[in-house]
């Protein structure tokens, strides 16, 4: 497991943490970190990501790695690129049709189900594992819009 920290001008700290034997590919665990500390609040509109190969450097990947994440970051709109300046956070992720938010979640919840099932997890746990985790990131994301 391999831990970075940013500290920016703002104090903002971020946690990037890959688990190379996790079986999820190190690209997917960048951008799932990403979308987190976004959703969570913890990077901000205009807060500034760490360069391709200095987090590359920092988490000993190969920088394809990152520019993947960061490629698929900005895809989805969660971030943006100024060239030769650096990428930065989006204000908000375009609206998506209501099918391609069911495209992405899905293959999340299957996997919850199965860790749930193997871990001998039943649904009523699961379920309030899942809605503390909506708790947690506080009241802005009730899931109402969109």
């Amino acid at each position: 497991m391999l831990y970075y920290c940013i500290s920016t001008e703002d104090e903002l700290a971020m946690l990037f943490r890959v688990h190379p034997a996790s079986g999820v590919p190190i690209y997917l665990q960048i951008e799932s970190q990403v979308r987190h500390a976004v959703a969570a609040g913890a990077l901000r509109h205009d807060d500034q990501l760490p360069s391709v190969r200095r987090l590359a450097a920092e988490l000993r990947v190969n920088p394809n790695t990152v520019a993947r994440a960061f490629q698929n970051l900005e895809r989805d709109g969660v971030i943006r690129t100024v060239p030769g300046g650096g990428c930065y956070v989006n204000q908000q992720s375009p609206g998506l049709l209501r099918a391609e938010k069911v495209r992405r979640l899905k293959p999340l919840a299957t996997q919850l189900a199965v860790e749930a099932s193997q871990l001998r997890f039943s649904r009523e746990e699961t379920l309030r594992l899942l809605e503390q985790s909506f708790n947690d990131l506080g009241d802005s994301h009730d899931g109402t819009r969109g």
